[in-house]
């Protein structure tokens, strides 16, 4: 039973500190990524679709993104997607594919970047104390001999720590990477 509790505690908080990384990612440090406009969203044949359903995105440095639609009539509604996501991108059609270059990032555009990183990590941190908070309750209720409810408290905190301590390091790490010009 108490296995139970704490390997559920354990994967709803690998979850959470996933979702925080992948998060993260969506975060540009200056550099181009894939991420930063898979998720936009285009219209594409009468419907609603994200960006990397409907074309392939590559960097082929790491100032550019380029998007090559399988359809090149979609370049258009591509463009006007990436443009209403408001990310801050100026797209610019070139035959087949649309390039994407970045703007240079100011300082007050890191720090807010930063800002922004630090409230990720904290709902992050927010959900896996959560789930420790959800652990603890279904321990109570299962109501296990002592040593037994003791050793999975402690567990379940061992675990929590771990997990906010994998969102603190990889905000550190994204932070050192929104800083570095």
């Amino acid at each position: 039973m108490s296995h139970s509790i704490l390997s559920d505690a354990q994967a709803k908080m690998k979850k959470a500190v996933d979702y925080t990384l992948h998060e993260f990612s969506s975060i540009h440090t200056g550099k181009a990524t894939p991420a930063m406009i898979e998720s936009v969203i285009v219209e594409a044949y009468g419907s609603m679709t994200p960006l990397k359903q409907c074309a392939a995105i590559s960097t082929p440095d790491a100032r550019l993104i380029q998007v090559q639609p399988w359809d090149v009539s979609l370049i258009k509604s591509i463009i006007k997607g990436i443009q209403e996501a408001n990310l801050g991108f100026n797209p610019i059609p070139d035959g087949k594919v649309i390039r994407i270059p970045l703007p240079e990032m100011s300082r007050e555009r890191r720090q807010e970047f930063v800002k922004n990183a630090q409230r990720l990590a904290e709902e992050g941190r927010v959900h896996v104390r959560n789930v420790r908070r959800d652990a603890h309750e279904t321990a109570k209720k299962a109501k296990l001999p002592e040593d037994e409810s003791k050793r999975l408290d402690k567990d379940i905190q061992t675990a929590t720590d771990k997990a906010i301590k994998d969102i603190n390091d990889h905000l550190a790490h994204k932070e050192k990477d929104l800083l570095t010009v």
